[in-house]
């Protein structure tokens, strides 16, 4: 008896997993099959080499992590493209002596995101989010790299909420 109920329980759970009546990442694409993500230009005032690239391949990995959608180098169902308008580091706490205690790192995109199949969902908006590190840390190296993927991971889960889901 209970191996059928656990067999039953299987089917059912692989069910709604095959027939895409459920995500578990809460994503909807719809009748979409492709994504593409166009290059993310670095049109920041303050230039760091690479983080474009990185940028770019991180949105389109966790769209294909989190979705059964193909990725697609043109005309695809959906398209996210944009640039990177802000890099910039600012104090943000002071010291008894007027000195920084800890600097912040802020990066901020501009998103353009065309769903062709329904156009009522396309969007443009800004997304920006924060690193907060020691001020007697150089942002370079380790620091940089772990600030950067933070950063990023918060900004490609925001931009996949809002192109994909209803949250």
């Amino acid at each position: 008896m209970k191996k059928l109920a656990l067999l039953l329980s299987a089917l059912f759970i692989f069910s709604f997993q095959s027939c895409g009546i459920y995500s578990f990442t809460g994503a909807d694409t719809g009748a979409a099959e492709s994504f593409q993500v166009n290059f993310f230009q670095n049109q920041a005032d303050l230039v760091e080499p690479g983080i474009d690239r990185t940028f770019t391949l991180q949105l389109q990995d966790l769209i294909q992590n989190q979705t059964n959608l193909s990725l697609a180098n043109s005309n695809a169902d959906l398209i996210f493209e944009g640039e990177i308008i802000d890099f910039y580091v600012a104090p943000i706490t002071a010291t008894a002596d007027n000195t920084a205690a800890q600097n912040r790192l802020t990066i901020a995109v501009n998103v353009r995101y065309y769903n062709t199949l329904e156009p009522e969902k396309d969007f443009e908006r800004r997304f920006s989010f924060y690193y907060d590190y020691p001020a007697n840390a150089q942002l370079v190296g380790g620091t940089l790299e772990t600030a950067v993927n933070e950063i990023y991971t918060r900004l490609t889960q925001d931009i996949f909420n809002a192109a994909l889901t209803d949250w």
